[in-house]
């Protein structure tokens, strides 16, 4: 059985199309199929039938799926177990969003640039569902993330998050807004029925957690505006176009007032996430023990919070 076609077929069943698995193996459509149809002849049954003008997998060909990912998963460990006290070296492709490679990510190429000269990190800055993705694709090593307690993010077996930090975060609002001091989360949403809502422009998750808490407080949000920085956000306050998410410990301008959300409350939970088998690797295992050892990320002073500014 060769691990290329187990590599396809779970590929296949997480993109659910040829065309699409064949992109992002970088090949053809015509051998993927070939090699699908050999993967069923040494299983001796079908894994995949028409749907439509595509294909799905059959019963038994979601089965092997799942026991693609543990083979594959097997694959990675031994090969990486053929020398696991090695020097780390080489080239780590890192992919996350902004304040973890800003905080964290960087003070330790810092210090590896000194302790570990064989090793270089290569940095790109993407929000969760990018960095996942280019995990999927075999396109980076280490991917950091982050969901909300009230938006968790979908497991994926063929993945493994260590957990780094949490943040909690509250609702900026105009500093004029009447709010009476120890209201809940609950009650301070239903004070901001009636305004425009601040969502990122490049991840669901707060939008997700607006809805969420907006719906328990019998109300559906009005989503009006986008931003990817929450020096932004802050601006798009400070206007009057609504009121938007913000990480406690965020330095507010003066026009912006941050109301602390409890009952329910609202935490950022940021990962570290390898696919699995691989975190035996030199470089991923010394980059992923540097980053649970770096103390707890707080917001900086005027810091954004989303997509290039990080949240």
């Amino acid at each position: 059985m060769e691990t290329r076609r187990l590599r396809m077929l779970v590929e296949l069943s997480r993109l659910g199309s040829m065309r699409a698995v064949a992109d992002t193996l970088g090949t053809t459509t015509s051998t993927v199929s070939q090699q699908i149809a050999a993967l069923a002849s040494d299983m001796g049954t079908a894994l995949i039938e028409p749907r439509g003008r595509l294909v799905q997998l059959t019963p038994q060909g979601r089965r092997l799926a799942e026991h693609a990912v543990t083979i594959l998963a097997a694959v990675e460990a031994a090969r990486h177990d053929l020398a696991p006290e090695g020097e780390p070296s080489g080239t780590l492709r890192v992919a996350g969003f902004a304040t973890a490679i800003r905080e964290q990510v960087l003070p330790i190429v810092t210090d590896l640039a000194g302790s570990h000269p064989r090793l270089r990190v290569l940095i790109r800055e993407h929000e969760p569902a990018e960095a996942l993705r280019l995990l999927a694709e075999d396109a980076t090593d280490l991917a950091l993330t982050y969901d909300y307690n009230l938006a968790p993010a979908t497991e994926d077996p063929a993945l493994r998050a260590t957990a780094l930090w949490t943040a909690r975060w509250g609702l900026g609002v105009p500093a004029r807004a009447g709010v009476r001091e120890g209201s809940t989360t609950l009650e301070v949403f239903a004070r901001f029925a009636g305004h425009d809502w601040i969502v990122n422009s490049r991840n669901t998750a707060d939008e997700t957690v607006i809805r969420t808490l907006a719906s328990m407080a019998g109300f559906t949000p009005r989503i009006t505006h986008q931003a990817d920085s929450l020096d932004l956000v802050q601006g798009m306050i400070t206007a009057n176009l609504g009121v938007g998410l913000l990480p406690v410990g965020t330095a507010t301008l003066p026009a912006v007032r941050l109301l602390p959300l409890a009952g329910p409350d609202v935490e950022l939970r940021a990962y570290a996430v390898a696919r699995q088998g691989r975190l035996d690797w030199p470089p991923l295992a010394l980059v992923t023990g540097l980053l649970l050892r770096r103390p707890p990320v707080h917001p900086p002073s005027g810091a954004a919070a989303h997509g290039a500014d990080g949240p």
